[in-house]
């Protein structure tokens, strides 16, 4: 209890630190124009294409960017603030409903509601209108496999980034993500209306499609959160993730959501995501999503781009009143195929991370605190060309 009140005090009077809204001095000293995310991936791999056939490579496509800085803006794009497929319902999840549902729905209601028991959320008296956390990570960019059809080759080794990061959350669907690894910063947040993510290779973006929560809240981060995401899954059955029997749960987005997430060139084919929910304690130990992505080229043709991100959480500890994932590693994989050509391209990246301190109802947090920067809005409004 005592050191409860010690954490509230300490941060009673925190502010969030002003993001910077003018031009980034790094982006002006490199030169680099405003691209989007996928211009910058499919750049990546061109790079990783032509590392292929040479013998050294200490530069990138970019010009005077080194390839290590490259590989950590990808794993920054990929792991550093991804959202969860589906956006949260707004029904109550405390009751379990069995009638006239199948029985798919009805068993993972019951799982949400043990999973709901065993965090210690259907205990708490006063729902938590707000959350603070703060944490450190370790990226790791792994090798490359390219595939010809008959000859495949491995590229890259294991070099890895330390950093931390600061999430703060309001309900309802209000939040704000600080990430700085490796001198690279990425600061993403919703005011519940936009969802927007700056970065200084990037710019100001602001995501399309429905409000979806950030996927490293409901990774053992907020329970209830987490548990209203699968509020309309489906039980697949069980399977064993480790040394423990889990049940299977998974929520898809729909067509109508993902039709919405168009951008350009780029068509979301799908996006689902699996839960994986241990037997013995009742907890979420294990998260994997995958996202199917079609892009047009420019030579007319589409290139497929899959994304899996598997999340390994554990760790769970009590914080006033209810058990909170204080660590945890996610493995992706960014699979790129071809609908013709037999050549294909598989980079498999890694993050370990940790939660050091978690505080709820914060003092003073208001919905001023996760106000879009400005230059959203220029984003937003201005027709593309």
């Amino acid at each position: 209890m005592g050191s409860s009140t010690r954490r509230k005090q300490r941060w009673c009077t925190q502010t969030l630190t002003p993001l910077m809204e003018g031009p980034d001095p790094e982006m002006q000293e490199e030169g680099i124009k405003k691209e989007s995310s996928w211009e910058v991936i499919r750049e990546w791999f061109r790079a990783q294409k032509g590392l292929s056939s040479t013998t050294s490579f200490s530069m990138s496509l970019y010009g005077n960017i080194p390839a290590k800085r490259q590989d950590l803006r990808l794993l920054l794009g990929v792991l550093g603030c991804p959202l969860a497929p589906i956006p949260l319902v707004n029904h109550p999840i405390h009751h379990i409903r069995v009638k006239d549902i199948p029985i798919e729905t009805s068993s993972a209601n019951y799982i949400i509601q043990q999973y709901l028991a065993a965090s210690g959320c259907l205990k708490q008296q006063k729902c938590a209108k707000n959350m603070y956390a703060t944490g450190s990570v370790k990226m790791i960019c792994c090798e490359t496999e390219i595939s010809s059809g008959k000859n495949v080759k491995s590229l890259g080794t294991r070099s890895g980034e330390s950093g931390c990061f600061v999430v703060w959350q309001m309900l309802p669907g209000m939040w704000s993500l600080e990430l700085v690894v490796g001198g690279n910063t990425v600061n993403a947040g919703s005011d519940g209306k936009t969802i927007w993510r700056h970065t200084s290779w990037l710019g100001t973006h602001a995501a399309k499609g429905p409000q979806r929560p950030l996927r490293r809240i409901i990774q053992g981060l907020d329970p209830k959160t987490t548990a209203s995401l699968f509020a309309k899954a489906q039980c697949l059955g069980e399977k064993r993730i480790g040394d423990d029997e889990c049940f299977v749960l998974k929520v898809c987005a729909d067509r109508a959501a993902v039709m919405e997430r168009n951008e350009g060139p780029a068509e979301v084919i799908r996006h689902v995501l699996y839960g994986y929910f241990c037997q013995k304690s009742g907890l979420l130990i294990y998260l994997e999503d995958s996202h199917l992505t079609r892009v047009q080229t420019q030579e007319n043709e589409y290139v497929y781009w899959e994304t899996t991100i598997g999340s390994s959480i554990g760790d769970y500890r009590d914080v006033d009143g209810v058990l909170i994932a204080h660590e945890g590693r996610s493995i992706a994989t960014v699979f790129r195929f071809g609908e013709l050509s037999l050549e294909h391209s598989r980079t498999r990246m890694e993050e370990i991370w940790r939660i050091d301190d978690v505080v709820f109802n914060v003092p003073g947090l208001s919905m001023d605190s996760f106000i879009p920067p400005a230059d959203i809005f220029d984003n937003v409004h201005t027709p593309s060309p």
